[in-house]
Parts: C-alpha cells; structure tokens; sequence
C-alpha cells in the first residue's frame, strides 16, 4: 500500500461528537450572560467582601444618619446610611454573605437528600418507592412557609435552624424529580446491559442514571434557590428569620420600610438586591435547562435574532 493509498490518522480514528462550547452558547444569550456576571459578583461579594469592609457593617455614627445616597462620603457612603448612620454599602455586601449562607447549603442539603432518595425509590420501585412518595405528599401537605413559621415561633431563630426547615422542607422537590427520571431510565436498554452483567444496584444509579437525571436536577436547584431565598427574605422580614446583630436583605428592608417615605434607600437597595439576583438566577437557570438538552442545545448556537423564529422550526439536522 502507498503512502497515498494508506488512510490517515484522523480517517483511521473513529469519528468524535464535538464537545459543546459552553462560553460560545452562553455569549450568544445575552440575558443568560448578563445573568451569570450578576451572580458571579454576587458570590465574589458574599465570599470576599467582609475582609474588604471589616466592621463597618456594625459601626455606628448617629451624626451621619439617614444620609442619602453621595459621592462625598466616599465609597462608603456612595448608597448612603441607615437611621443608626451604617454605612449602607457594607451592610449590603455584610448581608449578601449571610443571605447565601442561608440560601445555598439549604439547596445542596436538600438536593443532595432529595435526589439520593428519589433515585433509590425510582430505580428500586415497589414498596419502597410507595414509601418515598408518600413521605413526599405528606411534607408537601404543609406549606414550606407556614412550617417554616411555626418551627421558628417554638425553637430560636437562627441561621441553623432556619437552613435546616428549609432543606426539609424542599426535599420532596428533588425527591419526585429524581424518582420520575429513574422510573424512566430504569427500563432502558443500557440499564437492563449493566443489570445483566452483575453490576449492584448502587453502581446502576451512579454510573448510568445520575449523569443523565443531574442536568434536570441542577435546573430545578437553581430554580429553588430563587424561592429559598425569599422565603428566607420573608421569614426575616416577619422577625423571625435572621437576627441582629446579623443582618440579611430581608431583614434590611424589614429594618427600613418605616423610613421608606424619607429614606427609601434603606428599603429598596436590599430589595433590588433580591430581585436582580432571583431574575439572574432564573435566566441562568432557563439557559442551562436548553443548553444540557441535546435535542433543544442547537437553538443556543443561533444568533439572537433568528432564534425566536427558530422556536418553531425544525432542527437542522432533522432536515433532509
């Protein structure tokens, strides 16, 4: 054979599905992009903001108080001061740590809870998955938030004790989640393969079912992570979530809503905190949701103005 009769070594090698371009796809959605900055700065704040600020948080000076909004005080007092004369952009990044140290172990808690025992029950299915579910029904019979009220009225608010109502309250989420997928993916052909060579249940689960039911997971955590923050926000504006000498963003607007007339800065900073970082969570989430389908990721590698047309069109590569 000559050397131009002999194949390559790309032609030789079996052919290779191109890895995704996550930064590509995520470039091309404008709103998904800004929403990923948001909560980029937002964790950076929360992680490395109090080695910035020390204890301004908590320093007061009654002369500076109710001062608005000004770039004549400096950086901190670019969003102006509290009634006690705190500075308003050190409680504010002071309260983004606490907020998600509330919010994100309260997901990963009941993520990770949640989605264990909804695989187990799905895969297994019978008695145990009956006995799954109906402890599912018998959480969700309670509102989260009023559950969350109660337990907190009986033991001491904290932060602890506010993480762990909430991880409890939202395991049935993941759990149905996680048990509808195994109940699908259970009776597919590459799980009936590896129940036939001998691998354990366990190994089924964690090789072969949870790489594929993780993306919905993750899309459904993310979602959740918007609505354990304002049950969180709520919980605090009641007084009965976290307490000073801490401070949270519903606390915040909770502390500022009777000067809101006079000092609307108090409340609505906090408050505008919450709801940019709950709508970038959402459109983040939205995204990642199309772009781990691989049925629906082509849609991402579109430019934004044809891909609102394209909702309705038929895939390329279903096209003759």
């Amino acid at each position: 054979m000559t050397r131009e009769e002999s194949p390559t070594r790309e032609e030789a090698a079996p052919a290779r599905k191109a890895q995704p371009n996550w930064w590509r796809m995520l470039g091309r959605d404008r709103a998904a992009a800004v929403g990923a900055v948001i909560l980029t700065v937002v964790a950076l704040v929360a992680l490395f903001g109090r080695l910035f600020i020390g204890d301004r948080a908590q320093r007061q000076d009654l002369g500076a108080s109710l001062r608005p909004p000004s770039l004549s005080d400096g950086v901190y007092g670019l969003l102006g001061t509290d009634v006690l004369g705190r500075s308003m952009v050190a409680r504010l990044i002071e309260a983004s740590a606490t907020t998600l140290s509330v919010a994100v172990p309260a997901v990963l808690g009941s993520l990770v809870i949640g989605s264990a025992l909804g695989l187990w029950a799905g895969y297994h299915g019978g008695r145990r998955e009956s006995v799954a579910m109906r402890i599912a029904d018998v959480i969700l019979s309670f509102p989260s938030l009023l559950i969350a009220v109660v337990v907190l009225y009986v033991f001491s608010p904290s932060a602890l004790n506010l993480v762990l109502i909430l991880a409890v309250t939202r395991i049935p989420v993941y759990l149905r989640t996680a048990r509808a997928e195994a109940a699908e993916l259970r009776s597919r052909l590459f799980v009936d393969a590896a129940r036939t060579f001998g691998t354990a249940g366990g190994m089924i689960i964690y090789r072969h079912i949870l790489p594929i039911a993780l993306p919905t997971l993750l899309t459904v955590a993310t979602l959740d992570f918007c609505f354990v923050m304002l049950t969180e926000s709520s919980l605090s504006f009641l007084g009965i979530g976290i307490q000073p000498p801490d401070v949270s963003w519903g606390l915040m607007v909770a502390q500022g809503r009777q000067y809101l007339q006079t000092a609307w800065w108090i409340t609505v900073l906090p408050g505008l905190a919450i709801v940019l970082t709950t709508v970038s969570a959402t459109v983040l989430a939205a995204w990642a949701r199309l772009a781990t389908d691989p049925a629906q990721r082509w849609r991402l590698t579109l430019p934004t103005k044809r891909r609102r047309a394209a909702s309705a069109a038929v895939p390329p590569e279903m096209t003759p």
